[in-house]
């Protein structure tokens, strides 16, 4: 839960916090915020519980796309970049799990002849 927030920022919390509230309420507030976080802990926790509960294992099919979806909030353009890079450049599997498609064979083109007229096609134009 704390993972982008740093020891500066609570820092400046707690300060914030005293010149607020005073110090008189502050622990108090402090009390109150921890049994709220962990309340919702519980719950969220329970939550979990009882639709994998229910679910049975479909529960376990359902989490899978969510982690994938964590894993695009974590995405870092540079890593991206550099990986597509200087890694393989032709994977057999996208990052999803599924076959990348195969390409078709390209045609050679060969240039015209002297004279030769350019092919016409009257839906391009």
């Amino acid at each position: 839960m704390f993972d982008s927030i740093g020891w500066v920022e609570i820092l400046i919390i707690v300060v914030a916090g005293l010149f607020i509230l005073g110090p008189e309420r502050l622990p108090s507030a402090a009390a109150w915020l921890g049994k709220t976080v962990r309340q919702v802990r519980e719950y969220a926790t329970g939550a979990r519980e009882q639709l994998k509960q229910e679910m049975g294992p479909e529960f376990e099919s359902l989490r899978k796309p969510l982690e994938d979806l964590r894993e695009l909030r974590n995405f870092d353009p540079k890593r991206a970049v550099t990986k597509h890079l200087f890694e393989d450049p032709e994977p057999t599997t996208k990052s999803n799990g599924y076959p990348t498609p195969s390409t078709p064979p390209v045609q050679e083109q060969r240039p015209l002849a002297p004279g030769e007229r350019p092919p016409y096609d009257p839906d391009a134009t």
